[in-house]
């Protein structure tokens, strides 16, 4: 008995690249009858999208990934890549596919992709381009800010644009809350409790056991246990980290701070450039420019913890962490003992 699949749903099953590479042999078989292959929400990373496209480009596979949004006999109608952590850079390059006239993509999804204004733009310029057969967008779980909604909502009222549906809006977002319990005490609580700042003078915190004793740092309330993100504000020198509930928080020991344990993962941010550490492992980050807002997003089911610097309504990638998590999630921040007047702002 020989089965032949036409529709395949692999979503959700933590297939990495080593699983691309099987699939991209099924692919490129000339008895694949393969029409509809969802691989939402996995970790496939580039490496085993670049593994998928080999097989896609054989002459007996349904459609190739890298050219069938311009290629004159593409068949393709729905493309899903909700939960892939493509980013501007990548819409920006699916959008070179979607201005050719041999493109008829009717619905796309690009839910949950870390797009914000700039791939909103790219999407634009696509859609005037090749304006006749998208008909359904969905951009919810992103972050366009007002002007990236105000040039796909003019799209819905021109009549050469055939989109009638735009989702958008209910980006992971998440109001933290800090916890008092934990604060240092040369840390200062500000506007209510939505500003930290290091200073010199005790602030007479009453002893409690979950307080960081030596080091200026402190932990927010709740544990993240599914996908968030978050901006901060910053002024100094401070570390903007992600930490478990078991964080040591008594004594002068180095492993107590953020990012020098298996506890925590930290962000360093000065104006003197960014730096990641972990388990005492620090790595310095090239940006061609420092910005006094970050952006933190976690997906925690995936494993995945990625810093941003915010610049003008756009998310320039510094860093991601991928391991597997095993607990909630606390976000935290962290000062140098000698750097008082830093200050952290959520926003």
């Amino acid at each position: 008995l020989c089965v032949v699949l036409s529709v395949f749903s692999l979503s959700g099953c933590q297939i990495t690249e080593e699983g691309c590479s099987s699939l991209s042999s099924v692919l490129s078989s000339q008895s694949s009858g393969l029409r509809d292959l969802d691989l939402s929400n996995n970790n496939l990373q580039d490496s085993g999208v670049k593994l998928l496209s080999v097989g896609l480009k054989s002459p007996q596979c349904c459609s190739s990934l890298s050219s069938v949004l311009s290629s004159q006999s593409s068949g393709l109608r729905d493309l899903d890549l909700s939960n892939n952590d493509l980013k501007d850079s990548g819409v920006k390059l699916l959008s070179v596919g979607l201005k050719s006239p041999h493109c008829e993509l009717e619905s796309l999804s690009l839910s949950g992709c870390l797009i914000s204004k700039e791939g909103c733009s790219s999407l634009v310029s696509a859609l005037r381009s090749n304006p006749s057969h998208l008909r359904e967008l969905d951009l919810s779980y992103n972050h366009p800010g007002d002007s990236g909604v105000k040039l796909l909502s003019a799209g819905l009222k021109d009549p050469d644009w055939r989109l009638d549906t735009l989702r958008y809006g209910e980006a992971y977002s998440c109001e933290l809350e800090l916890d008092t319990n934990t604060v240092n005490r040369f840390l200062k609580l500000s506007d209510n409790n939505r500003k930290v700042t290091h200073v010199r003078e005790d602030q007479s915190h009453p002893d409690h056991p979950d307080r960081f004793d030596h080091w200026p740092q402190l932990l927010c309330r709740t544990g993240l246990t599914g996908r968030c993100y978050w901006e901060v504000e910053w002024r100094g020198v401070v570390d903007m980290s992600v930490s478990y509930r078991g964080i040591r928080r008594k004594g002068n020991r180095k492993d107590c701070r953020f990012g020098r344990n298996d506890q925590s993962w930290s962000l360093f941010c000065s104006d003197g450039g960014y730096s990641v550490c972990h388990n005492n492992i620090r790595t310095s980050i090239s940006s061609s420019s420092v910005s006094n807002r970050v952006a933190v997003y976690v997906d925690r089911p995936a494993g995945t913890l990625s810093f941003y610097r915010v610049s003008s309504d756009s998310l320039i990638h510094l860093h991601t962490f991928n391991t597997t998590f095993t607990g909630p999630l606390y976000p935290g921040f962290g000062f140098r003992i000698l750097w008082s007047g830093s200050s952290v702002s959520l926003c």
